[in-house]
């Protein structure tokens, strides 16, 4: 006699159940991979596409007009004859030495003094971040009045009190400084992420420091410092990266068009990456710009795997127990 299903055994429900839990668990996954697709192929297409495209390019001779022509490493060995080439890493190292370590040190400082509890600090906040929403062409042509050496507020009141007024754009010396100044002004994010990070500290280890007699610098070294540095790694991976490619700002400011033969005095404002978009939409030399890019990437990747590397001795995870 057949049992009704509400006289059904254990066993019978529970494979029910299981049988249910799989067909659940394939239609989720089925649907899971249906909604990525785009994604993905966006991915494919649109981001790894052109990159493999790029490396195949840097072995060849292409100008967009005509069909790309191999020519193996003549790209590559071409780029150690080019004066511009090097003056290009000339510039783009000096502005990553000042930057990285000025922008981390002022993001930081910044948010010590923004997490403090104080009337009116939503405001303060607030003020500090509005810069980094500017858009990059705005910053550059409102900066570009503001370092006028004759007429600029930053010279004016230097004039009045009779201290030397840099001439900020137009003299090869201080070009890049003032391209890193230019970069300090829009430190919000990398605000806004310290800040947080330095909230998120514990108020037990403060406490406990301060039982253990330690003064305001003793806490800052021994638990601020440490708890915040997974997080003063992740800005200075973000901020080297981002430093190899400046581009917008000296674009606005010293570039008329794409084919022009300088980038302010000197050279001053040649930028790596600047001077690889001359080559590709200015000269056409899309090869080149390619055996440019390759460069570029190769640099950076290597310099993101040393600091990588290095992290182990001054990194504190709190999950793994501190660096080592």
């Amino acid at each position: 006699m057949q049992s009704s299903p509400a006289q059904s055994t254990p066993a019978a429900q529970t494979d029910r159940g299981l049988r249910f839990f799989h067909r659940l668990s394939f239609e989720e996954t089925f649907f899971g991979w249906l909604f990525i697709v785009p994604a993905v192929l966006g991915l494919l297409f649109f981001r790894l596409g052109p990159v493999f495209a790029s490396f195949y390019l840097s072995f060849t001779k292409y100008e967009i007009i005509t069909a790309p022509r191999w020519i193996g490493f003549a790209n590559y060995t071409k780029l150690i004859t080019d004066g511009l080439w090097l003056r290009s890493i000339e510039v783009t190292l000096w502005y990553v030495s000042l930057f990285v370590p000025l922008s981390l040190t002022c993001a930081y400082t910044i948010a010590l003094l923004m997490s403090r509890n104080v009337r009116g600090i939503t405001s303060y906040r607030t003020l500090w971040y509005l810069p980094s929403v500017v858009p990059v062409v705005a910053s550059a042509t409102i900066w570009r009045w503001g370092l006028n050496p004759e007429f600029g507020p930053i010279n004016y009141p230097l004039k009045l009190l009779g201290l030397p007024a840099p001439r900020w754009l137009t003299d090869p010396d201080w070009i890049v400084p003032s391209i890193v100044f230019i970069g300090l002004w829009g430190l919000g994010n990398s605000v806004l992420i310290f800040l947080a990070s330095i909230t998120s500290v514990p108020r037990t280890f403060y406490e406990a420091a301060e039982v253990d007699g330690a003064n305001l610098w003793a806490r800052f070294r021994h638990v601020t410092l440490p708890l915040t540095s997974s997080i003063i790694f992740y800005q200075l991976i973000v901020t080297v990266i981002n430093s190899f490619q400046v581009f917008g700002v000296a674009y606005v400011l010293f570039v008329s068009n794409p084919s022009a033969s300088s980038a302010g005095p000197d050279n001053a404002a040649l930028f790596y990456v600047l001077y690889m978009f001359r080559n590709a939409f200015g000269y056409f030399r899309n090869g080149y710009a390619s055996a440019m890019a390759w460069i570029l990437f190769l640099v950076v990747m290597l310099l993101t795997i040393f600091l990588f590397y290095s992290q182990r001795r001054w990194v504190y995870y709190e999950t793994e127990g501190g660096g080592s």
